[in-house]
């Protein structure tokens, strides 16, 4: 251990208090000296705990309503001189200045107060200015100075002072001021994010936790998400989640959030390749693996609604990584756990996804708004002269749902709101609608009367006839190919429906 350093008086100013108390009894214990603010320093009194007002340090009562409390020379000067500089130490024996080796501070709650819709002047008033100051400062000074920048590190300090009382070494002073410029980075962040008010002038985002998973997309890479996944899901049950698992977890939330009705899928490597609604969720569950019991094998599986008894009888027959459902009734539950290593995540209400999405590539990043673009029926133009029945327009809005939320090139078959097949992630949109056709008929589907949706247009007749040779009587697609007009003209010929959106669902 190296650069030993003993605390000998501390600057403490916070919002936060639950579980400051043994911290401020045993630095007392310890001979520390304090100074703070405000109700901080009420704080420390009612413990029994003597401290001295910044003010008296200062000479200068808190002003502008409270904007200038610890914005002074002898306040920063106590922190920022250099022990080891002769000429610092000159000076602050020159001006009465203590030395402060200890900063335990917090920020207003900016980023709070934003998501509460607060008016701009509200805002404005919780953009910190002393707390980051100080934050800064002592973080500068980790020669000299320990910085605790957040209730986050309570623990750790706590820890410390038990560990070693109130000394710590420059390693520790060094992780606790990574720790404060983490904090100050993600404070001027959501800072300026709210100045930016979506118009994306420079891009600027920051997490506060880092989860390390096991290892990246494969063995030999690193992985580590940046988030809370506890905001989403309470895992129940199951081994650590993998990189490869949230990379379908991620897919399976944004596709199931497309659908009111009681609907299951199965997703593998990102895309579904099972989804039906249905009554109740055994159904569902039962149609849903129909599509492809092959591909199933080893997937996530989801659900927009409570798993049963009856369910879960049937989900556990095959071997599966994840399970995701709002809720789970007591004897369903129990069957799934059955297998030790399945992770059965609870999905909680919470709509916190980022936006606008973004990935790095090449030497930059790459953002752009989340496709929340779903059509209605009301959003179909007919542009056949036959139209799609009830049943037919039930089945491509279905799937068109999914297409939207499927590997580009894509094209998905249903029939009576269940996938027949998907064609994924194509080179070219002939061979992604041939896929499907070819799979759908290996699992037994009869195509026709089934529906066709398309992520983007048909720059050619070509697809329309190959579906319509399978059986298909409906197609819906985006539409706006200069050659239309061919596709059109052959569902005209042939009795199939077709409907456009005028909306585009690449997924790349």
């Amino acid at each position: 251990m190296s650069a030993q350093k003993r605390i000998k008086n501390a600057l403490v100013s916070v919002f936060h208090k639950e579980g400051l108390d043994e911290i401020l009894s045993k630095l007392h214990k310890e001979g520390v000296e304090f100074y703070s603010t405000g109700g901080t320093q009420a704080f420390i009194e009612s413990l029994g705990i003597p401290c001295r007002y910044v003010e008296t340090l200062t000479g200068y009562p808190s002003i502008l309503g409270g904007r200038v409390k610890t914005l002074h020379p002898k306040v920063f000067g106590g922190i920022l001189n250099r022990r080891d500089h002769e000429g610092d130490r000159e000076q602050i024996r020159q001006y009465e200045i203590p030395e402060i080796d200890l900063v335990i501070v917090d920020l207003y709650p900016f980023r709070e107060t934003v998501e509460a819709g607060a008016n701009e002047e509200d805002i404005i008033e919780k953009i910190d200015i002393g707390g980051i100051s100080l934050i800064r400062a002592a973080a500068k000074n980790f020669q000299d100075v320990v910085i605790v920048a957040s209730k986050n590190q309570y623990e750790a300090f706590n820890n410390l002072l038990t560990e070693k009382g109130a000394t710590s070494t420059l390693e520790d002073r060094k992780w606790f001021a990574k720790e404060a410029f983490a904090v100050s980075s993600g404070y001027d962040t959501a800072i300026f994010n709210y100045f930016d008010g979506g118009e994306g002038s420079y891009f600027r985002q920051a997490q506060d936790k880092a989860n390390h998973l096991r290892y990246g997309e494969n063995p030999h890479q690193k992985g580590v998400f940046y988030g809370n996944l506890d905001q989403l899901f309470e895992q129940l049950q199951g081994k650590e989640i993998s990189y490869n698992n949230l990379l379908d977890i991620s897919s399976a939330i944004d596709l199931i959030s497309e659908f009111d009705e009681l609907t299951f899928a199965v997703l593998k490597h990102n895309n579904a390749c099972g989804i039906a609604s249905r009554s109740t969720v055994k159904e569902a569950w039962e149609a849903a693996l129909a599509g492809d019991p092959v591909s199933a094998f080893g997937g996530v599986l989801i659900c927009n609604a409570k798993i049963d008894k009856a369910a879960a009888e049937e989900i556990t027959k095959i071997f599966f990584e994840v399970i995701i459902a709002p809720a789970y009734d007591e004897e369903a539950l129990k069957i799934l756990k059955e297998k030790k290593n399945r992770i059965i995540l609870a999905q909680k209400d919470c709509h916190c996804g980022l936006d606008p999405q973004f990935r790095s590539l090449l030497n930059g990043v790459l953002a752009q708004d989340k496709d929340t673009s779903i059509q209605t029926a009301g959003d179909l133009t007919i542009v056949t002269n036959k139209v799609s029945t009830k049943q037919e327009i039930e089945d491509l809005l279905f799937a068109n749902k999914l297409v939207k939320n499927t590997k580009s090139n894509a094209i998905i078959l249903a029939k009576n709101k269940q996938l027949c097949a998907s064609g994924v992630g194509q080179t070219s949109r002939v061979d992604a609608l041939k896929q499907a056709i070819e799979k759908a008929q290996s699992f037994g589907f009869d195509l026709n009367g089934a529906v066709m949706a398309s992520d983007a247009f048909f720059p050619f007749p070509d697809c329309v006839e190959i579906a319509h040779e399978a059986g298909i009587t409906a197609v819906i697609q985006p539409g706006g190919s200069i050659k239309d007009n061919l596709s059109i003209e052959y569902c005209n010929n042939n009795d199939v429906s077709m409907v456009t959106t005028g909306i585009r669902h690449f997924k790349h």
